[in-house]
């Protein structure tokens, strides 16, 4: 009896014990090793290729990178302004956001965690993208993006929400040259939505006129009143709308407004004109970001406009 108590004693704490050893394996793995797994089993999910180890500092950060296309412009550090455009989606495709006309930065190297950016990102900045002009892909392990509580990005919603623990996919471009880049998305918009019959002007608007009239022409020392609604790119709604609320509509000082695509578009037009003006952000509100409604800091507009009365 004594014997089989013993041998029965003895298979439990066997038992207990290596239950002990595979629970302590579970646990001794690391935030870096799981993220190091994930993102290299996302990888080759994927078929990705020509992607390297960040090594800086001599010492891996865990993530995971592409050099899509090698800038030329200026080698930045922290404290520089730069422009940038990303996309960004969770490795498990349950959070995907590639509106770049959202995700406009235009900020200090040093700061862009302020347009909701894990930190970590600046770092990549200046250790893997280095110069205006790349665009890239950081495969960003979650111990250096959101961590273990994730976040809710706004307008807030399950829609926005990245769970903890969720490694990034980043693809970034650092714009050089804003001028061209606004330009080739005005280009992009217009093939895109299969827009026809707009003329190019030297400053680089597009402009149609819908509705031709025959009335008085606008002047450089015109007062005009419109109808219009500017709208972004990625069609979120109304952004800026005037129609009075008398059906006035809106008083324009041709000599004094700071738009410069809508002053030179208006002088396009006569009294009952209905035109439609594409624009460039250097020729929209530039670098002002519309605090009233929602265009931000360089932004390419889309106005529809309706020339009530000129004088």
């Amino acid at each position: 009896m004594r014997r089989i108590l013993f041998f029965t004693l003895l298979v439990f704490c066997v038992a207990g014990l290596y239950s002990c050893r595979k629970d302590n394996a579970v646990v001794t793995q690391t935030i870096k090793q799981y993220d190091q797994q994930q993102i290299q089993a996302y990888i080759s999910a994927n078929g990705l290729t020509g992607f390297s180890r960040d090594l800086s500092g001599g010492d891996t950060t865990g993530i995971y990178y592409k050099i899509i296309s090698q800038g030329t412009g200026k080698t930045f550090d922290y404290s520089d302004l730069i422009t940038m455009v990303f996309t960004v989606q969770t490795l498990d495709g349950n959070f995907v956001t590639t509106d770049t006309i959202a995700n406009h930065v235009y900020n200090y190297v040093g700061h862009v965690n302020r347009n909701n950016l894990p930190f970590s990102i600046a770092n990549a900045l200046i250790n893997i993208v280095k110069t205006k002009g790349t665009r890239a892909r950081i495969l960003l392990p979650s111990h250096l993006a959101y961590g273990a509580s994730g976040i809710v990005l706004p307008p807030g919603g399950s829609a926005n929400t990245i769970t903890g623990n969720e490694s990034l996919d980043y693809y970034i471009n650092v714009i050089d040259n804003l001028d061209t880049y606004d330009d080739m998305v005005v280009k992009n918009y217009i093939t895109a939505n299969n827009l026809t019959g707009f003329t190019q002007t030297a400053s680089g608007l597009y402009y149609k006129i819908t509705t031709p009239a025959a009335g008085a022409p606008v002047s450089a020392i015109s007062i005009v009143s419109t109808q219009y609604t500017a709208t972004l790119f990625d069609g979120l709604g109304t952004s800026e709308q005037y129609n009075g609320t008398d059906g006035s509509g809106a008083s324009i000082d041709i000599a004094n407004d700071n738009r410069k695509g809508l002053v030179e578009g208006l002088k396009l037009g006569t009294a009952g004109t209905k035109m439609t003006l594409i624009m460039p952000s250097r020729l929209a509100y530039g670098l002002t970001a519309y605090v009233d409604t929602t265009i931000p800091i360089f932004s390419c507009l889309k106005y529809d406009i309706n020339i009530i009365s000129v004088q």
